[in-house]
Parts: C-alpha cells; sequence; structure tokens
C-alpha cells in the first residue's frame, strides 16, 4: 500500500515540477489523498469522481495522462535545455528525483484508492501502466527542438490575443497531399521552410495573386506536413503587426521554427501597420531570430490601395513617396505568384479533387459540370474547383 503521507511529502518538495499540480486532474487526486490522510473518506470520494472526471475529459491512463504533463511542462530545466545553457549538477538531480516522484504517484492503482475510501456503490476506475518517466523524458530532452516544450510541445498552430500567444486546439487540417496545381510555386515555399527547419538561411514570403488559389491553404499545409520536424505557425491579423517584436522577444530562443503567418495583406496609402511592417522587414527579423520567418499572403503584389486623389497634390517628391508606398513586396526576400488557373489547369484541380472525394461520374460530364459552375461564379479557382467537388459530393447518391 502506499504511504500516503510520504507521497504528500515529497509531491511538497516539487521544485522543476511544481505548476502541474495546478493541473486540474492532478489537483483532485493530491486533495483524494490529502483526504484520506486527515481520515475524510465522504470527502475523499468526492475529490476521487472529481479527479476521474477530469481524467477521462484527456484520457483512462492516470500514467500516460500525468507523462503528458511532464513533457508538456514549461520548467526551468527545459527551458535552459531547449536555449542550449548549462545545467547545474543541483538541477539535474533535482529533476531526477522529481520524476521518479511523479512516476510513484502516475502508479497508484485506482483498486488501491477505492479500498480506502470504502464506498460499497460504483466507483469509476482507471488504469496504470509501468512507464519509465526518467528515461522518456530524458528522450523528449534529446529532441527538444523537433518536439518543443510547454504549449508548443502540445499544439502547432497559434494566434495572438491581447499580447498572449494563443494556441489553436482545432486547426485546419489541410496537407500537402489534398492540394493540386500550383506545385512549382508551393515547392519554393516549402524549400525555403525547409532551409529554415535546418538552420540555414531563410527568407521572408510574400505569396500574392488572384483570390481562391490555394495561395493561404499553402502555408497552413506547409505547417500541417512539417510539425512534427518543430515547425509552428503564429497567425497575426494585420492590426496586431505591433505584436511581432514582442513575438520574436518571446520565442528567439525557442529551439522550434517558427512562421508569422499574415493572410490577405493590404495597406491605405496613410495605414501606420504598412510603416511597423516596412520596418521590420528592413530590420531584418531573421537577424534578430534565426527561427523565424513572416510569411505573409495578399491578392495585391503592391498591397498598397492606392486611390485617384492620392496622385494629386503639391509635394514635391510625390512620385517617390508613390513609390515608396508601392515597394513593400520588394522588401521580402522571396514572391511567389499564384496566378488565376487556366481551363487546363483548372479541370486538372476538378479531376484530382474528384478522385480524392471518390466521385461517381464521368470525367466528360464532371468537366463539363466543373466549367459551368466556375461561370456561375465569377471564373476558375482552386477554391470554386474545391466547392464544386464538395457539392457534387453532397447530393452523391449513397
Amino acid at each position: 500500500m502506499t504511504d500516503i503521507k510520504l507521497m504528500l511529502q515529497k509531491l511538497d518538495t516539487l521544485v522543476i515540477f511544481r505548476s502541474i499540480k495546478k493541473d486540474a486532474a492532478l489537483a483532485k487526486l493530491i486533495s483524494t489523498l490529502e483526504k484520506l490522510r486527515a481520515g475524510d473518506k465522504d470527502g475523499a470520494l468526492k475529490e476521487y469522481c472529481a479527479f476521474t472526471a477530469e481524467l477521462y475529459e484527456e484520457d483512462t491512463s492516470l500514467s500516460q495522462y500525468m507523462l503528458r504533463l511532464v513533457k508538456e511542462d514549461e520548467n526551468i530545466y527545459i527551458l535552459r535545455r531547449g536555449e542550449g545553457s548549462q545545467i547545474s549538477r543541483q538541477i539535474e538531480e533535482c529533476l531526477a528525483s522529481e520524476l521518479y516522484t511523479l512516476e510513484e504517484l502516475s502508479r497508484i492503482p485506482c483498486d488501491e484508492l477505492i479500498e480506502r475510501i470504502g464506498f460499497d456503490g460504483f466507483m469509476p476506475r482507471y488504469e496504470i501502466e509501468p512507464l519509465d518517466f526518467s528515461k522518456i523524458y530524458a528522450d523528449r530532452v534529446h529532441s527538444v527542438n523537433r518536439h518543443g516544450y510547454g504549449i508548443y510541445a502540445k499544439y502547432h498552430v497559434f494566434v495572438v490575443k491581447d499580447g498572449d500567444i494563443i494556441p489553436v486546439k482545432y486547426p485546419d487540417g489541410i496537407r500537402l497531399s489534398q492540394l493540386s496545381g500550383y506545385e512549382q510555386e508551393r515547392q519554393e515555399v516549402i524549400d525555403n521552410t525547409l532551409a529554415l527547419l535546418r538552420g540555414k538561411p531563410a527568407n521572408n514570403v510574400l505569396l500574392y495573386g488572384d483570390c481562391g488559389t490555394g495561395k493561404s491553404s499553402s502555408v497552413k499545409a506547409i505547417a500541417n506536413e512539417y510539425a512534427e520536424r518543430g515547425l509552428r505557425l503564429i497567425e497575426l491579423k494585420k492590426k496586431q503587426l505591433h505584436e511581432i517584436p514582442n513575438i520574436v522577444r518571446r520565442i528567439s530562443r525557442n529551439p522550434l521554427k517558427f512562421i508569422v503567418f499574415i493572410d490577405d495583406l493590404s495597406f491605405t496609402e496613410d495605414d501606420d501597420d504598412y510603416a511597423a511592417l516596412k520596418a521590420i522587414l528592413e530590420g531584418g527579423v531573421s537577424s534578430t531570430a534565426s527561427n523565424l520567418v513572416i510569411y505573409a499572403t495578399s491578392n495585391r503584389r503592391h498591397m498598397v490601395r492606392e486611390t485617384f486623389s492620392a496622385r494629386e497634390g503639391d509635394e514635391v517628391h510625390r512620385n517617390d513617396t508613390m513609390q515608396e508606398m508601392l515597394s513593400l513586396s520588394e522588401r521580402f526576400g522571396l514572391k511567389v505568384v499564384f496566378r488565376k488557373p487556366d481551363k487546363k489547369l483548372y479541370l486538372s484541380v476538378v479531376r484530382d479533387l474528384a478522385k480524392q472525394y471518390a466521385l461517381d461520374i464521368g470525367e466528360e460530364e464532371l468537366f463539363l459540370r466543373a466549367e459551368q459552375y466556375a461561370l456561375e461564379r465569377g471564373g476558375r479557382s482552386p477554391r470554386a474547383a474545391k466547392q464544386f467537388v464538395e457539392y457534387l459530393k453532397g447530393v452523391e447518391n449513397d
């Protein structure tokens, strides 16, 4: 039987992994032990059931659940290892002791707790497994540049809200294998991303061209494809461009690689955000954070909405000013054009998507209806092709 008093004392000594005691399920488990230690069986019953309710939200195995907490914890040890800093002997000894304590806790069988509580009715149960926390954690530390730590270990797509980097729990799951056409254009972006992942110089990238040609989908698919190799994506809205320096400071020492993604970028001629992005690109974000690049998409190459009134006035250097506003795209090291597809490319995309969706329709009829669909919706594009194929799949008889 577990020495509950000793286990609680060991948990009180946690330093490196102290924060995981705040986890809802683990906090309820510890509270269960505290109630049992105090002889409060009714209280222990309530806490135990609350603990299993929290556990069931993620897993039925206490061992696997706790191991995930350990692997995803952002603590002083993993931060220093991620930065390549020297680790003192005292911290190494502390880590070894705490991993053993948490492994012990993860192996307390539910039957033991149920017996101590002594309730005759039904009690929810959980599983335990003989996992070696020390070995598994050592492996994780060794590959921290691929798996990361903290929220970056659990998620790979993020947004910025109120200055904080927030994970997206259910990101768009598009994969490169689902995209058809524009292979050459997409490969340029892939090659640049692979350079980033290999620690080589990588460019900030502008993907521009017609609506619905797959610019945003390409960036998201690349982020999904290489997440297991240590790639993370942080999506920014145009009005959040001023957050980039703060993001750089927060992730510049992170062992993972990051894409800061700005979708559908455009400005008016007096837009303050234009000046902010221009300063960032001229300052060379990559020079201050070698693990970060900016990927932006735009339906406009120049990205500045120029009006006829902007051409008027008596400014002596008006032409120089207009040229300056129209030259932001030149500050991206790599520019990739996604042009509206011709008929051949459009129908090729339709054919590939029809195969992916397993449509039961002849090619001649498929192409005829696809052309009609595009004409009704303003022209050909990969987006129109996808909408068309999904429409056919939706009305297809089972």
